[in-house]
């Protein structure tokens, strides 16, 4: 249910970005969602209309681009996805990797008028 307080935060952007910028309404909304950010793109589309009620944005679409998360091993350098089975670098097999990206969250872009 924590959707429901992302989509608030996101109404909370768009109030200031409004308030600096004077459009009337929001057309489209571009979020970038990093794949261990613990959000559920689908989740996050049913919420946001509930969040956004009558404002500026209760028409708008939802743009929801998943980024995959990157690792770094720290052995041979390796950045990339690592071997899931066996949670390690699929390029040396070391064990000490460390997710650089991936746990994104962030409004990219709106489309307003």
């Amino acid at each position: 249910m924590h959707e429901l307080s992302l989509a608030n935060g996101i109404l909370s952007i768009i109030k200031t970005e409004q308030e600096k910028n004077g459009f009337e309404r929001v057309l489209e909304i571009s979020l970038k969602v990093g794949e261990y950010s613990g959000i559920v793109p689908r989740c996050l589309e049913e919420f946001f209309p509930i969040a956004a009620g009558d404002g500026c944005a209760k028409d708008a679409r939802l743009r929801i681009e998943v980024l995959p998360a990157v690792f770094r091993c720290a052995d041979c350098g390796f950045e990339g996805r690592p071997d899931r089975e066996r949670a390690c670098c699929p390029q040396c097999g070391g064990e000490h990797i460390r997710m650089v990206s991936g746990r994104e969250f962030y409004v990219e872009n709106l489309v307003v008028e």
